[in-house]
């Protein structure tokens, strides 16, 4: 397999006063045919000329042969009869669009993805595959469907699905695999992938109501298991400094009743109201 060949091009500007002095001297002795000659010439090594910007090349050919590529920045004269063709060596910045895919546990996902590449052989980016730009937006799409099927959207672990990687929450994990992937599948289109990550992650609609229901309704159980730790704590306390005091004397049946009260108080979602006791114990 051939690589990517630097050719050294000859410098434009003295070409530029090659062609130059053809040119006037052909126009002086336009009336002999050196003179005719001469402006053809001239004409001729115009087709030579290569202007290379920075973060740019020009990949030579003559006659479907690969001679090289030429990679320096300014003006430079190459054969006329090369057929010299662009590629840029920029960062180059690709938003995928937003596909529909099936995580881990089959839940349909809205996902897209960034991601920031360049070329860096140009050999393999202009003969190892017909169009490297579609070739990136094509196996990019085949990267994040893949990464999608590899871990769930979210951890569920009140019904056992514990998973230390996903894509919700693991997001350096998640970009790490996905650049993998992605170096992976352009490497052969000589393409670097400097980064990639997730741009858009969602529900898709048809469950995204219900999903939204699910993680409040999770939400409430696990706020309500706080509340009731914390419930439990002060009542036991309240018992023990009572106890501790000797503020007052309660059988198991008011201690039970004390504690129901102040269970009621304590988890109630609303305020409370209480009634006060100003007669006695029995009353």
């Amino acid at each position: 397999m051939k690589v990517e060949k630097i050719h050294k091009a000859q410098n434009g500007y003295v070409m530029l006063f090659v062609a130059l002095a053809l040119l006037v001297g052909g126009i002086a002795l336009l009336r002999i045919y050196v003179g005719a000659f001469m402006i053809f010439a001239a004409l001729f090594m115009c087709a030579g000329f290569v202007l290379v910007n920075p973060n740019s090349s020009r990949v030579l050919l003559l006659f479907g042969k690969y001679i090289g590529t030429i990679k320096e920045n300014g003006l430079f004269w190459a054969n006329p009869l090369y057929t010299k063709k662009r590629i840029s060596l920029r960062a180059s910045n690709f938003d995928s669009e937003r596909l529909k895919v099936n995580d881990k546990l089959g839940n349909p996902v809205m996902i897209s993805t960034i991601l920031v590449w360049r070329v860096t052989n140009t050999y393999k980016a202009a003969f190892d595959v017909d169009d490297y730009q579609n070739f990136v937006r094509v196996q990019t799409d085949a990267a994040v469907r893949k990464l999608a099927s590899m871990y769930p959207y979210d951890n569920f672990a009140d019904e056992g699905l514990d998973e230390d990687i996903t894509l919700r929450s693991s997001v350096n994990e998640v970009s790490e695999a996905l650049e993998k992937e992605l170096q992976e599948r352009l490497s052969m289109a000589g393409i670097e992938v400097l980064e990639a990550r997730i741009g858009y992650l969602a529900y898709a609609q048809e469950i995204a109501n219900a999903m939204l229901r699910r993680q409040q309704a999770t939400a409430i159980v696990a706020a309500r298991h706080k509340i009731v730790e914390g419930a439990v704590s002060m009542v036991e306390m309240a018992l023990e400094e009572l106890s501790k005091k000797n503020l007052v004397d309660l059988d198991d049946e008011r201690k039970s009743a004390m504690v129901s009260n102040l269970m009621v108080v304590l988890c109630s979602d609303k305020d409370v109201s209480p009634i006060v006791n100003t007669g006695t114990l029995n009353h």
